[in-house]
């Protein structure tokens, strides 16, 4: 292995490295760093949490169909957008299921198992 090769698998890592902390610190994951500042295990918990979060978001983006289709319907490609009707929905709705819920955010409406918090 030249040095070369090694330079270049580093720079590789390095961009990778830089790339998804960006994207946890900066696009609605907030890992910061002083979570949890004067508590015992606060600060790893909070951080496993959201790596966690991250990576189900990822697989998700991967090889969940109707998860690509909602990031490229209403929320116009854009994650947080998405994850902002997802909340949205959440706060204001009781959830069957994740297929109801993107069914939701793709079609706007209609035969999607959920259901208001309050009807009255």
């Amino acid at each position: 292995m030249t040095v070369e090769a090694i330079m270049k698998g580093c720079r590789c890592r390095w961009h990778i490295e830089n790339k998804t902390f960006n994207t946890l610190k900066n696009q609605g994951y907030s890992l910061e760093h002083n979570y949890g500042h004067g508590e015992k295990h606060l600060t790893s918990n909070l951080a496993y949490l959201t790596v966690l979060a991250f990576l189900v978001d990822q697989i998700q983006e991967l090889c969940c169909p109707q998860f690509q289709k909602a990031l490229k319907g209403r929320s116009k490609g854009t994650r947080i957008a998405l994850w902002k009707w997802i909340q949205n929905y959440f706060l204001n709705w009781f959830i069957e299921t994740w297929e109801g819920l993107f069914y939701t955010i793709i079609n706007g409406s209609g035969e999607a198992k959920i259901i208001p918090f309050d009807t009255s």
